[in-house]
């Protein structure tokens, strides 16, 4: 049976493949500890789409006899191939970034006068704490032997989060002016604006 395989399918796919054979219970709690910090997706998905998998020939389901009657997955050959595929293929979808708070700041004109600054205090608050949250992680894990890989995506995440908190504590502070006016020069000189070229505004 051939399916599509989605990044969700990968991701079951390699969970599984490190933690060995697991339940959807289990993957749960370990993509809330691991790959829920940076690929937020409905757990639900932890509930299907090993089934789904399990139906192609990509994992092996197992059932108790007695008590909970737990549904356990483990990889076939046929999975650690199709997971090899992928991880041997450089290619990605292009980075996508959507941010609400992003969203209300490019409409913020239409506001009263005070919509950006609301927005950018709730937002520093926001990202302090996520970032927080991101270092204490690093911290316990980041120096326990053959993680390495595991938690890079982590170090990831703690720089895009203190690039967040500079920005939006730059427009809590100074408007958005401010924050315009702090933002490195690129490479050819010309200032950091949304269309690429300096003094030009977008629209």
């Amino acid at each position: 049976m051939t399916i599509h395989l989605s990044s969700s399918s990968y991701l079951v796919l390699g969970l599984i493949g490190l933690r060995g054979p697991s339940s959807s219970y289990q993957l749960k709690r370990a993509v809330e500890r691991s790959v829920g910090y940076f690929w937020p997706f409905p757990h639900s998905q932890l509930y299907v789409e090993p089934k789904r998998l399990a139906e192609a020939g990509l994992l092996e389901e197992s059932a108790e006899t007695e008590g909970r009657r737990r549904r356990t997955y483990s990889l076939t050959p046929a999975g650690r191939d199709a997971l090899r595929a992928w991880l041997g293929d450089p290619g990605t979808e292009v980075f996508q970034v959507r941010n609400e708070a992003e969203l209300k700041l490019f409409f913020s004109e239409l506001g009263d006068e005070g919509t950006v600054e609301r927005l950018a205090d709730a937002q520093v608050g926001y990202h302090s704490e996520r970032l927080a949250g991101f270092r204490e992680t690093l911290e316990r894990l980041g120096t326990v032997p053959d993680l390495e890989k595991r938690v890079a995506p982590l170090v990831l995440g703690v720089r895009i989060e203190a690039a967040c908190l500079s920005f939006w504590e730059d427009v809590r502070e100074s408007g958005v002016g401010g924050a315009l006016a702090r933002t490195a020069p690129v490479a050819d000189g010309t200032a950091g604006s949304p269309d690429g070229r300096s003094g030009h505004h977008p629209g």
